[in-house]
Formats: structure tokens, sequence, C-alpha cells
């Protein structure tokens, strides 16, 4: 299966470009919005302090924001207006240098309403795809460009921001917020991808009720706690410029790894995979425990990469098999929220442990913790390896009836 092919899908081309500018924000923002902070509020500590709670709102609140938008299709469009709008009096705030309680509601409003284009682009892939090999195609694609978004997204956010100003470039953000959404809606629009709303899909309980999600999450949580508690092990042993040199390797391993796991056919049970790669993890991470150099952290960070980017893929096409059709966006962004929850908590943990250990413990750690999650994991998963009652009641994707078109921002 080729990416090509995927492309030349009915719609999936302005689709997913209209969903690549609207993460470009967010793929921008993490710079600019902590130097405009800080200009406004003219305290690292406060600026450093609202970022955090911008994602960590953001992150705890992604699968609400996600189930109005895959139940209500106006409240893509609203959540889209809402977020360009904030951004752009928190540059103003910023710019005019405002009381910094003002200044910090404003950031944290912001993230309380960040649009899910992620999960609901993942969610429109399962739907404009027709059958598994396109769906895997598809899912490699879209993280494959995600990751890169997310990669880029900071050096181009500080070549503006040295450019312009910090608020300016979240001025910028906001405008992206805004032609990315706009797009999106109109795509969806004219497109047979849309959540049919109302519908009793549309109503399926949380996924969290899901047999066998649980397990899934929790594993990606700990690859995500693992890569941040090893970012601050390398950051501590070899300084700014080398943890930066490395921890770029492990973007490209994930881009790399993606793009190769979505053209190829993979024996095995899908099920199996997501434990597969987190013991693969745990191995490269292993690696600088056993030789603790440089050269050990790259190799371990760009086969971690391709390792995690792969399990998250496979975890987006397990929702598929796992949750009822009407809750797939809001499973996605509780895949998101583990995600970031385990890159906090990784952080917090990697700290203390340096400044205890040093960064060899903080080395060994963060595989052996990976690989207790792994264990833990494995025997809720196997026990689930029998097809799953949503696999078993549903009929192959291509013989799937299309759903019908609605009203942009319903998906």
């Amino acid at each position: 299966m080729s990416y090509r092919t995927v492309l030349t899908l009915p719609h999936a081309r302005n689709l997913f470009a209209a969903a690549m500018l609207a993460r470009l924000c967010y793929g921008l923002l993490s710079l600019p919005l902590l130097l405009a902070l800080r200009e406004g509020t003219d305290s690292y500590a406060v600026a450093g302090a609202t970022t955090g709670l911008f994602g960590l709102v953001a992150a705890l609140l992604g699968p609400v924001r996600a189930r109005l938008v895959e139940r209500h299709h106006v409240a893509l469009m609203i959540m889209a207006v809402c977020y360009a709008l904030l951004l752009s009096a928190l540059a103003a705030a910023c710019a005019a240098r405002v009381p910094a309680l003002l200044t910090a509601s404003l950031a944290v409003l912001a993230g309380a309403c960040t649009p899910p284009v992620g999960p609901l682009m993942r969610t429109l892939w399962g739907r404009l795809t027709t059958d598994e090999a396109q769906h895997q195609c598809a899912l490699s694609l879209d993280t494959a460009g995600e990751s890169t978004v997310f990669a880029l997204g900071p050096v181009l956010g500080g070549l503006l921001v040295a450019a312009s100003s910090a608020p300016a470039v979240l001025m910028v953000c906001a405008a992206l917020v805004i032609t990315g959404f706009g797009l999106l809606a109109t795509g969806l629009r004219r497109s047979p991808a849309g959540v049919r709303v109302g519908s009793p899909a549309a109503r399926a309980r949380s996924p969290l009720r899901a047999v066998g999600f649980a397990p899934l999450l929790l594993l990606v949580l700990a690859v995500a706690a693992a890569l941040s508690l090893f970012e601050v092990a390398v950051l501590a042993a070899w300084g700014t410029l080398v943890a930066g040199v490395l921890t770029t390797l492990f973007s490209v391993g994930g881009v790399l790894g993606g793009l190769v796991y979505g053209r190829r056919h993979w024996r095995g049970a899908l099920a199996h995979r997501p434990l597969i790669l987190a013991a693969s993890c745990t191995v490269c991470y292993a690696l600088p425990a056993l030789v603790c150099s440089a050269p050990a952290a790259g190799v371990a960070l760009l086969l971690a990469g391709a390792c995690t980017d792969v399990l998250l893929i496979t975890a987006y096409q397990r929702v598929d098999r796992l949750v009822p059709e009407g809750s797939r966006t809001e499973a996605g962004a509780w895949i998101n929220t583990a995600y970031n929850l385990g890159a906090a908590m990784g952080t917090a943990v990697g700290g203390a442990l340096v400044d205890h250990s040093g960064s060899p413990a903080a080395f060994a750690v963060t595989s052996g913790l990976l690989g207790i999650c792994t264990l833990i994991c494995a025997p809720l998963t196997l026990r689930r390896h029998a097809p799953d009652a949503a696999e078993e009641s549903a009929p192959p994707r291509s013989e799937q009836p299309e759903p019908m078109a609605t009203s942009p921002g319903s998906a």
C-alpha cells in the first residue's frame, strides 16, 4: 500500500492538508507562548507555571472536547473561534502588560478550548479508508506528518519570534487556527466522512469502559513517561547542546519508523503489537544504562522513537477494534491525554531522580519502569486475544455502509 494511494481517496487530500495546517499552530505555539507570557508578566516563574497549566488543562479536557465535537456538529468551529480569540486576547494582554492574573487566566482558558484536530483526523481516516491495509497506511502517514510538525514547529516558532515578537507569533497561531479549521470544516461539509450526529452510535458509552482499552492507555502513558525521564537524564549527563541533538534523533526515528510500518503488511495479532513495541522500547532505553555514552543514548533514542511512533499508530488502529462507533474521537483524545500526562510525570520523576541518584541511575530506572508497566499490561492484553465483540459483529471495512454527509465539525 502506497501513501499516494491513500491521498487519492475521495476528499482525503483536502482534509489531511487542512488538518496539518491546523496542527501547525500547535507545533509553533510552545516557545512563543512561554516568551509572550514572560514579556507580559516579567517573570519566568509565572510564565513557566502558566504554560504548564495551559498544557495540563488542554490534556485533561481533551476527551471532553472530543466528545462534544463527536456529538454536536457546531462544536468544532465554536472551539476554533474561541481558541483563536483567546490567543489574540492573550497576545494583546502580553503586549500591553496587563496584570499577571488576567494574562494567566486567558492562557488557561485558551488551553480549555483547544480543538481536537488529531483525534478528529484519525477518526476521519477510519471513515475514508475501506480496508485495514489502507487504514494502517493512512494512520502512519498522519502520525508521521504530526511528528514532523511538532519537531519543526519549535524551530519555526523561534525564527518567527526573532524576526518579530512573541505576541505577534501568537496572532499568527490564531490565524492558523481559523484558516486550518475553516478549511477542515469546509472539507467535512463536502465529504461523507462526518459522524452522524444524534445517531445511537453518537450516544455510545465512554471508551474507558471498553474492555482492553485501559491497558492500551497504560502502555501509552508508560512510553511517554519513559521518554521524558530519559530526556531529563540525557540533559543532565551531556548538557543542552548534546541533548538537543540527541532528542531530535527520537523524532527522526519516529517519522522513519512510522513510514516504514505503514507500507508493509505485518503478521501476528494487532493486539500484541503494542506489547512487543513497549518491550522493544524497554530494551532500547536499557542500552545507555549498560554503556553510558552519548552515542549509545543517540542510538537508543533513534530506535525508541521508531518503536514509540509505531506503538501510537497501533493504538489508534486498536481504537477501531475496541471502541464502538460514535466514541472513537473521544478514545483518540484519551490516547493523547495519556501520552501528555505520562510526559509530565516522566519529567517530574526524572528531575527528582537525577538530583538524587544521577543520570546512570535514571537510565536504568527508565528501562525498569517501562518494563514493569509492560509486564502488568501483558496478561490483561493476552487475555483479550480472542476477537473483540465489536470485531465479531462488524462486517469487513470494505463492506461497511458509507456514512451520510453531515454539517462541518460533527466528526
